[in-house]
């Protein structure tokens, strides 16, 4: 009786547990289904009370319209390209100065990987004006080439491709070494072929951060040729304040990239965030 006791209680936490979290999943989509709802409303019905999550007529055209507005796809292909290059970028450097820190030993290798990683505690308000005063006097202040240096290197990759790393045998390295291929080798063949769920986490949070970054091309992009996807959407806000349809339908086309990009990945994401802490 009192195991059956144990069961019911046991079933019952876990009904109560997986109520919630529906609960909470539900409540953090909530803004995405009404932001993906009112971008085929049209004008007039994007703030009806009660709300009508599904509209009568869907405005299909919202999604055409938006592209004449602006010159939105310069602004698409622009982020684009800084996105991936910059995803790629910090891929091939974090994983270099991932393998260097977890299998390389030299002097004041720990030391200065702490002094490394203690630049992710560093909020970016406080360099960001030396740093354009920096890109300024290189004359890299107005260019995509700019932008791409400067995130180049990120110090929360290199952290979590190295606790990866770590998980390596030293075993597969030193018998690697033996048979005579190079660091570079070891690096090429052995270590990324291994780390797949560790660089898909890189791909999707370096995507994810680039391909929204605001800030950024703000304060160092002024020609109207190199802006991003973001500042089109904050012009198109600033000259069409009212037409909530429109802003909603630029929302969502700027969301679907980020969307795909974690459908492409996932298999892989849950299990670098996972395993990228086990050894360190």
């Amino acid at each position: 009786m009192k195991k059956k006791t144990n069961i019911a209680a046991w079933i019952s936490g876990k009904i109560l547990l997986y109520s919630a979290l529906i609960v909470g999943a539900l409540l953090m989509l909530l803004p995405f289904i009404w932001m993906l709802s009112s971008s085929v409303k049209t004008q007039r019905d994007v703030f009806r009370f009660p709300i009508e999550w599904i509209p009568t007529t869907f405005q299909w055209g919202n999604y055409a319209e938006i592209w004449t507005k602006i010159p939105l796809l310069p602004y698409f292909n622009n982020t684009a390209k800084l996105t991936f290059i910059v995803m790629i970028a910090q891929v091939i450097t974090s994983s270099f100065a991932a393998y260097a820190f977890a299998k390389l030993h030299f002097r004041g290798r720990n030391q200065l990987f702490l002094l490394y990683i203690m630049t992710i505690a560093i909020p970016w308000q406080v360099y960001m004006v030396p740093q354009y005063i920096m890109m300024s006097y290189l004359g890299l202040s107005n260019s995509h080439l700019g932008l791409i240096l400067m995130h180049t290197f990120t110090a929360f990759g290199v952290f979590m491709m190295r606790q990866f790393y770590m998980g390596v045998p030293d075993e597969l390295v030193e018998a690697a070494r033996i048979d005579g291929l190079s660091e570079y080798g070891i690096w090429l063949k052995i270590m990324l072929p291994l780390s797949k769920p560790a660089i898909a986490t890189m791909c999707i949070t370096s995507f994810v951060s680039e391909w929204n970054d605001f800030m950024g091309p703000l304060i160092y992009l002024s020609d109207d040729k190199l802006k991003t996807l973001q500042l089109g959407i904050r012009m198109f806000i600033g000259q069409y304040s009212s037409d909530y349809q429109l802003i909603m339908a630029a929302s969502v086309i700027a969301l679907i990239p980020v969307f795909i990009m974690y459908i492409f990945f996932q298999r892989y994401f849950v299990e670098g965030v996972a395993t990228s802490g086990l050894k360190g």
